[in-house]
């Protein structure tokens, strides 16, 4: 008997039942959060260029807070490292979960998006490097365009990619979850200029406090607040940018269910938190820093100067090359295929949509040219205008096949039985085949009984008076 030959497994094909309903769940808050997101910098940029701008400077710049424990910080300073400490903690139970349920579980099936999300950074900063290397400029901020927003990218996917199959959807969340990861690190390894290793060590040993009460089973979130803003404070006065306090407590939540559980505890704080990182968390770090003044000499030195000329093209084309080129490598040389429903131009389109990167682009910027307010506020619109430029290209792109989407989109939803699962889930279950089997026949037998009615009566009509 002849040995089985290795089956190439399928990228981008149907996610299991529990992913995709995960999934659905995800979208719906992460694109109200995009939604939000956008109104955020649209009324900052609004704010910033009016006859209010003064108001606007003068609302960033308030300070508040506690000075003796080092925390009287501009309101700025307070919605990018105190409120985005809520977006890196839900990045954090995002990531958990993906290596423990998720994409990322299998080494095999993690390769693909690990590499995208690689080649997605690592190709953004080599574009920044060369302009402006090649024009003179600053090389600080090379990690600018290697972000990607998962909250924008896919509150564009709301409005032009509706019909976008599940699968395509996962992609671009794993690549983000992935994205955040790196991003963290090399906020924690290349923006930590100077430690405070008292504070530091406090913080350590206040994660080690949080990670046995969670093991412990301690439950109560009077507990947990308090300890999670002492050591978002002890992190903050460490040197170490406090947010990578959010993403370390939730990398510790558990994200695996037990036999009596419903939800894991990481998804049940997921779940409350997730709300309050896209609805407030970050739009308000949006609107106090998306505020830049706009004219035209500031948009042409957008394209002309060689740090914003480089974040520009590191997201626009950097990306997309990247994403796409990383996953048609790791396809290329691993035994994935990719599904045969979708085409690469269909990856093209969604590398595309990772060159959207606000939120995590806007906090490297500040980081990057701390000190040099007009360049970081002319990084700040180049950051915008090259994720407009990512978000238009990558429209286009998805709108081209958008009919093929939408049908993919009714097969994947078809639920002929009405049973709350979609058919293609059941294909090879045996009750199902039953259940459609007596679907059809009480179908068909209604059509017999209608045709016999209208024959009947057809034959009443032709009878005498």
């Amino acid at each position: 008997m002849a040995a089985p030959k290795n089956r190439r497994s399928v990228f981008l094909g149907r996610l299991p039942l529990p992913e995709r309903n995960y999934l659905a769940d995800a979208l719906r808050t992460e694109t109200v959060g995009g939604v939000l997101l956008l109104i955020a910098a649209v009324a900052a940029l609004i704010w910033a260029n009016t006859p209010l701008r003064g108001s606007y400077q003068s609302v960033s710049s308030f300070h508040f807070g506690p000075g003796s424990l080092g925390l009287n910080l501009s309101v700025q300073h307070w919605a990018a490292d105190g409120l985005l400490a809520v977006f890196f903690f839900v990045a954090g139970i995002e990531l958990k979960r993906e290596l423990v349920a998720g994409e990322l579980r299998d080494p095999k099936a993690a390769v693909l998006p690990v590499v995208a999300a690689v080649c997605g950074m690592a190709v953004p900063a080599l574009v920044y490097f060369t302009v402006v290397t090649t024009g003179g400029g600053s090389t600080a901020g090379w990690a600018v365009p290697t972000a990607t927003d998962i909250a924008f990218a896919l509150a564009v996917l709301a409005v032009i990619g509706t019909s976008l199959p599940s699968a395509l959807r996962a992609f671009l969340l794993t690549l983000a979850v992935v994205d955040d990861l790196f991003a963290i690190l090399i906020i924690a390894v290349f923006f930590t200029q100077r430690l405070n290793f008292a504070a530091l060590g406090f913080a350590v040993l206040g994660l080690v406090v949080f990670w046995l009460l969670l093991r412990k089973g301690v439950r109560g979130w009077y507990v947990y607040v308090p300890l999670g803003i002492v050591n978002w404070a002890l992190m903050y006065n460490s040197g170490v940018h406090a947010t990578i306090a959010g993403v370390a407590m939730g990398l510790m939540l558990r994200c695996t269910r037990h036999e009596d559980e419903a939800h894991s505890p990481g998804e049940h704080i997921e779940h409350l938190v997730r709300p309050l990182s896209a609805g407030l968390a970050v739009p308000l770090f949006a609107l106090f820093s998306a505020g830049v003044a706009i004219s035209g000499g500031a948009l042409s030195d957008v394209f002309t100067r060689p740090e914003t000329l480089g974040v520009v093209l590191g997201l626009v084309v950097g990306k997309a090359i990247g994403v796409f080129g990383g996953t048609w490598l790791a396809a290329r040389f691993t035994k994935a295929e990719l599904n045969p429903d979708l085409k690469w131009p269909d990856v093209l389109a969604v590398a595309s949509l990772a060159g959207i990167g606000f939120t995590v682009s806007l906090l490297i910027g500040e980081l990057a040219f701390k000190g040099n307010q007009l360049l970081t506020d002319e990084i700040k619109a180049s950051v915008l205008v090259g994720s407009l430029i990512a978000a238009v290209l990558a429209s286009v792109l998805l709108k081209l096949r958008d009919n093929k989407y939408r049908k993919l989109c009714a097969e994947e939803d078809l639920d002929e039985d009405h049973d709350g699962i979609p058919d293609i889930y059941e294909q090879d279950n045996p009750a199902y085949h039953l259940r459609m089997a007596a679907i059809l026949e009480a179908k068909a037998a209604e059509h017999r009984r209608l045709a016999e009615v209208a024959a009947g009566r057809t034959a009443g009509d032709d009878g005498p008076a």
